[in-house]
């Protein structure tokens, strides 16, 4: 053990590295999904832009074949957000963040009065494992069950219930459907493994976020109650302390760079689970800017400059011809606060290669908006 303190912009360099951001690495897409403990994929597109950032020799169709192949799919996990994972953490991390699906379901009982959930469970399996069904068609199901049911709650309670997964082309790089949902067992052909301990999971957060608390761990999982496997774990890890004291685990061997390692500029999704999977964010983003990236329940493309959180971007991508009459399409940064011309250098030519990763029609014109202040 050790009282050893680390500062914000340390333990942002730390994760930074976990996270792939310092410098890309050439693990597979699939690889790299498992790594990250998976994506946020509320929407077809952030996977794609997250690995984009991370990978050195990332496409879009290396993703989409990962998925079509069923080696990743979609499906509700953590904070009850859409998360892209693999095969096999499709299977064990669903049911450990059970419980909170569970609790989830409270909140809708009041439309859910009458219904039984085992039952509601069953017929559910039934009907999404004879084909994908979209949540419509499972909704109306249903209320054919329970006319008197609130619909929205029946939607809830499915997917709580159950770990649904996304199928095919839903989640395709420009070849995306509708949401259709089947269960997991069905899509991968496998059995759900019991709710596991999260001693595991823990150990591969640290390797993904570390250095960080139980409540950084909490956070990033949705679930409480924690402590006690970390105490656990405690004879296998280290321990530090933040700059407001509180205490942080981590892996022996994990990377933990000096707090000056150049951190190259990155575009980052709307979604990127860099800014959404500790309790303190300030390893990444300035208390000044906190919450920036968000306005009510819209989440904003993000780029980060020297390792923090530094302005939002856009992509207007053309609808004409790609050839020379085409109009090309526009990445637009919006920084924060003035950038010093060296920065303004390196963000142009992460902006220009992030473009061309996602296959934007060209030619691509960077751009730079008004400085959100």
């Amino acid at each position: 053990m050790t009282t050893e303190p680390m500062t914000a912009r340390a333990l942002g360099r730390a994760t930074l590295e976990r996270q792939l951001l310092l410098d890309r690495s050439t693990l597979s897409a699939e690889a790299a999904v498992d790594r990250l403990l998976g994506l946020q994929a509320q929407e077809v597109r952030p996977p794609y832009l997250a690995l984009a950032a991370r990978l050195a020799d990332f496409t879009p169709a290396a993703l989409s074949t990962a998925l079509e192949r069923r080696r990743v799919a979609r499906l509700v996990t953590m904070r009850s957000t859409i998360h892209l994972h693999t095969a096999d953490d499709c299977m064990t991390l669903r049911p450990l963040v059970q419980a909170a699906r569970d609790r989830e379901l409270r909140m809708f009982r009041k439309g859910l009065v009458g219904v039984d959930l085992d039952r509601l469970t069953d017929l559910t399996r039934r009907y999404v494992e004879e084909e994908p069904r979209t949540p419509k068609e499972i909704r109306e199901l249903l209320l054919g069950h329970w006319p008197d049911a609130d619909p929205q709650a029946l939607t809830i309670a499915a997917r709580g219930c159950l770990p649904l997964v996304q199928v095919t082309p839903r989640g395709l790089w420009r070849r995306s459907g509708g949401v259709r949902l089947t269960t997991a067992e069905h899509w991968f052909g496998r059995t759900t493994e019991p709710a596991p301990a999260p001693d595991d999971t823990i150990l591969r957060y640290l390797g993904a976020f570390g250095p960080a608390s139980v409540k950084d761990f909490q956070q990033w999982a949705g679930i409480t109650r924690t402590k006690e496997a970390f105490e656990r774990l405690r004879p296998r890890l280290v321990t530090f302390r933040d700059e407001h004291g509180v205490e942080l685990f981590d892996l022996p061997d994990a990377p933990r760079p000096d707090e000056d390692t150049p951190a190259p500029p990155r575009l980052l999704a709307e979604f990127d689970n860099l800014l959404l999977s500790h309790a303190d964010r300030t390893r990444v983003i300035h208390e000044v800017d906190r919450g920036r990236n968000w306005q009510v329940n819209t989440a904003y493309l993000t780029f980060l400059v020297d390792g923090f959180l530094a302005g939002l971007w856009t992509l207007k991508e053309s609808k004409g011809s790609t050839g020379s009459g085409g109009a090309g399409s526009v990445l637009t940064l919006e920084p924060f606060r003035k950038l010093t011309r060296a920065q303004r250098e390196e963000l142009v030519a992460e902006a220009e290669r992030t473009a061309a990763v996602l296959e934007a029609p060209g030619p691509v014109t960077v751009v730079f908006g008004t400085v959100r202040t």
